[in-house]
């Protein structure tokens, strides 16, 4: 693996979703993953599915308050269909961006947002080791 290309390309992603989420929300499914993003820069409007109610009614909540969202579950199997069923639930309705979602799920041995800080991290001391 080339640690630079890929610390290179993750950064330049992650600068354009901060730049993205200054006017678009990103959706993630909990808590975890917003200290995640905030911790990484991301500082807009951010989301979590995880507010006990069922993924019907939180779509259509989403509808009443947004007309674009960023789409960011994790890239596992519980992530995947939540972003499925959510992107379903508001097709014709809101646009969903799930490019970054795509993006990390190609690019990180991870699979979860939770994960992103210490992956970067990780990436990062293995540069400087060399």
């Amino acid at each position: 693996m080339d640690y630079e290309k890929t610390l290179n390309d993750l950064e330049k992603e992650l600068f354009e979703l901060i730049e993205e989420n200054k006017r678009i929300p990103i959706v993630v499914e909990g808590e975890k993953d917003i200290l995640a993003l905030r911790k990484l820069g991301v500082d807009g409007i951010i989301i979590s599915v995880n507010i006990g109610v069922s993924l019907t009614d939180f779509c259509d909540k989403l509808v009443q308050d947004y007309n674009e969202l960023i789409i960011l579950t994790d890239w596992d199997r519980r992530g995947g269909y939540l972003c499925h069923t959510i992107k379903e639930n508001l097709e014709g309705r809101v646009k969903c961006n799930i490019y970054y979602r795509e993006f990390f799920a190609k690019n990180s041995v991870i699979k979860t947002v939770e994960g992103l800080p210490s992956w970067i991290e990780t990436i990062r001391e293995k540069i400087k080791i060399r």
